[in-house]
C-alpha cells in the first residue's frame, strides 16, 4: 500500500470508523495506511482536537455512538485477581461496561474506556492485564471504582448487581 499523506491519512481514518461497529486498533489503521501506530495516535489526537467523538478502548479505536440502552453507574471494590469475575458476572446478564471512573486525590475523576460487552472481550482485556505491567486504574484507589453501564432493560442491571453484592464486590 502507498504511504497516506495527512488529511487523507485522517479523512481515511473517519471513514474506516464510520463504517465499522467494531473497534480498529491502532496496529492495524497504521498497517492500512502504512506509517507507524505513533502517527495513528497523533492523528487520532488531531481528529479529537477537531471535535469527532473518537474514543479508545481496549480493542482499538472507534466512533462514539449515541445509545438507547438504560444507564447506570455502579461502585464497586475488589482486588486485581477478583476483575475478570466482577466483568464476566455483569457480561453475562447482558450488560456492557462502559468505563472505569476513579477519584484520584490529585488529579480528580480518571476515567478509562473500557466497551467490554462479552466474556470474549473480557478475555482480551484480562490477557492485556495480565501481560503487561501496567496497573489497573482502581489500583490508585485500593479497588474502588466505579463503572458505567448499560443493558437493554432494568432488570438485567439489577440482577448482575445482586450477584455482585452477593460475592462481595458491589459497594452500597
Amino acid at each position: 500500500m502507498k504511504k497516506m499523506l495527512g488529511e487523507d491519512r485522517r479523512a481515511a481514518i473517519l471513514d474506516w470508523l464510520r463504517h465499522t461497529s467494531e473497534p480498529i486498533s491502532g496496529g492495524e489503521l497504521a498497517k492500512r495506511t502504512d506509517v507507524s501506530r505513533q502517527v495513528i495516535v497523533q492523528d487520532i489526537s488531531l481528529l479529537r482536537a477537531m471535535e469527532q467523538p473518537i474514543i479508545s478502548t481496549p480493542q482499538g479505536y472507534m466512533m462514539a455512538k449515541e445509545s438507547k440502552r438504560i444507564r447506570r453507574i455502579i461502585a464497586c471494590n475488589h482486588t486485581k485477581e477478583e476483575a475478570e469475575s466482577e466483568l464476566n458476572t455483569l457480561v453475562d446478564y447482558g450488560v456492557s461496561v462502559i468505563d472505569v471512573i476513579v477519584d484520584h486525590p490529585i488529579y480528580g475523576e480518571l476515567t478509562g474506556n473500557l466497551h467490554l460487552n462479552s466474556r470474549f472481550d473480557v478475555e482480551k482485556f484480562v490477557y492485556k492485564l495480565k501481560t503487561t505491567d501496567a496497573l489497573m486504574l482502581s489500583g490508585l484507589t485500593n479497588g474502588l471504582h466505579l463503572h458505567t453501564v448499560e443493558a437493554d432493560t432494568e432488570e438485567q442491571i439489577n440482577n448482575a448487581i445482586e450477584v455482585l453484592a452477593e460475592i462481595g464486590i458491589l459497594v452500597r
